[in-house]
């Protein structure tokens, strides 16, 4: 194992980060807040990064495949650390609250420990944001943007380990150029969300802060009642469609930008936007029917509230936690989809849901006809045995996984819907569950161990648990 490599790496890509807090800095000028605690921090973070880089400086990054799933658990590690400390320097906190706050952010979870959230600094608000933003794509992914400079193979693996999804493709020669065209996409929906969230009345704070959230798919408001606290119609229609466009695979947006749009005909894309509809409508006539509400509103809500759990986001405009029980198992549902692979969004992801049950009716058919040679095809393309595994196995992983947090949290006394729906809310990167941890509450009642394991699961969701689970492998730390 070549530590000097990952140690390398991770200060790369913390010299990154730290360039990035000192937008919090600029904040804090801005409003007139505290700003040198900060300043302090960011610079010593930015000192201490550089100095291992430059001790370094005459190793070469050479990373295996070993040496890349270790870069990437260390680096969630890293993250929450570093991005704990604004919260400990600004806000009363303990250690373990902006742990779990932090790694919230930076998973895209959403799930927060603070009650009063329009009582934060406004440097702690946007660094919130800002964790969510760079979160969202991966910080990981700038950093192959950069480390391909130095050394291509070892950025692919790298890539492979963080990306989410099946499988990633690459889009031009080298990837490099794909990581940095994917932050192309990125910005350009960060800002296209920002300026209409203007238009339709928010502020220049608060639309940058919830289009960071927005397009990472992250939660983080600046708002005690999220999206809602707004009262615009038109501000809760363009979070609705930032939203389902950011849980559509990016590689997508990006072919569009190539004008081909081959990436929005592609199966899971198809079945993504036909199940939030189907969802959508559902929970439309359900509320409207169940209470006393207009069409109109149950339509508005219903529609941002799927997108919102679907894609992981945790953004709310009503408390539907609230709503009748037949609501709740319609929005549940919602909650085990989750986005398209290579999207911010959390979640199972749905090609999976594509590939289980094409395997399933494939058995199926092997059943009634056992001499036939049956193969499972996703657009057009005949699937590995490999893929079909591994495929499985992750859905083995994640649920083994909800249900473990699920008996922890039901052990340390809470009620069962608390403790279903908060595992799946932290596993998925989703935020809000149901009951004690619902639209309209937090995570603050949690104790300090609790919020640590909780963290766990959210990095675990985050990596899609093949990346984590894989350090309990004897043979992952065995010499070669």
């Amino acid at each position: 194992m070549d530590f000097r490599s990952i140690l390398k790496l991770l200060s790369l890509i913390g010299m990154t980060l730290a360039l990035f807090f000192f937008g919090t800095v600029a904040v804090g000028i801005l409003y007139g807040e505290s700003f040198r605690p900060m300043l302090l921090f960011a610079s010593a973070f930015l000192m201490l990064n550089l100095l291992i880089w430059v001790v370094l400086k005459s190793h070469a990054i050479k990373l295996g495949i070993r040496e890349s799933i270790l870069s990437v658990n260390l680096l969630w590690v890293m993250l929450g650390i570093a991005g704990a400390v604004p919260l400990l320097l600004y806000t009363p906190v303990t250690f373990a609250s902006a742990f779990f706050e932090a790694i919230s952010g930076f998973t895209t979870t959403g799930a927060t420990v603070y009650s009063d959230i329009e009582a934060l600094p406004k440097m702690v608000l946007f660094h919130r944001s800002l964790m969510h933003w760079l979160g969202g794509m991966g910080i990981i992914v700038l950093g192959v943007g950069l480390l391909s400079v130095i050394n291509p193979t070892g950025s692919l693996s790298l890539f492979k380990a963080e990306a989410t999804g099946i499988q990633m493709e690459k889009l031009t020669p080298r990837i490099k150029h794909t990581a940095l065209s994917l932050w192309g996409v990125y910005l350009f929906l960060t800002l296209l969300d920002t300026l209409l969230l203007k238009f339709f009345g928010m502020g220049w704070f608060d639309a940058l802060n919830h289009a960071f959230s927005t397009v990472s798919t992250g939660g983080f408001s600046t708002k005690n009642s999220s999206i809602g606290a707004f009262g615009s119609d038109g501000i809760v229609w363009v979070t609705t469609l930032v939203m389902i466009l950011s849980g559509i695979n990016f590689l997508a947006h990006l072919r569009l930008y190539y004008k081909d749009v081959s990436g929005y005909r592609s199966e899971e894309v198809r079945w993504y936007l036909t199940l939030f509809l189907l969802l959508s409508a559902l929970l439309t006539i359900v509320h409207a029917d169940m209470s006393h509400d207009t069409l109109y509103y149950s339509l508005k809500h219903a529609f941002f509230t799927v997108a919102s759990v679907m894609t992981t986001t945790g953004f709310a405009t009503a408390d539907y936690g609230t709503w009748s029980h037949l609501a709740i198992a319609v929005i549940f549902v919602a909650m085990l989809i989750g986005g398209n692979a290579g999207s911010t969004a959390g979640g199972v992801k749905v090609i999976r849901y594509v590939i289980i049950f094409k395997t399933l009716f494939s058995e199926f058919k092997r059943i009634v006809h056992p001499n036939a040679l049956i193969s499972v095809f996703v657009d057009g393309a005949k699937l590995k045995d490999r893929v079909l595994a591994a495929t499985f196995g992750f859905f083995i992983l994640y649920i083994l996984t909800v249900v473990l947090l699920s008996v922890y949290i039901y052990a340390r006394g809470f009620d069962a819907m608390t403790a279903i729906s908060g595992a799946l809310a932290m596993v998925g990167n989703i935020g809000p569950g149901f009951s004690l941890v619902g639209p309209s509450q937090n995570f603050g009642f949690f104790g300090d161990l609790d919020k640590i394991v909780l963290s766990l699961g959210m990095i675990v969701g985050r990596l899609e648990c093949y990346t984590v689970f894989v350090l309990l492998s004897a043979s992952f730390w065995k010499r070669f």
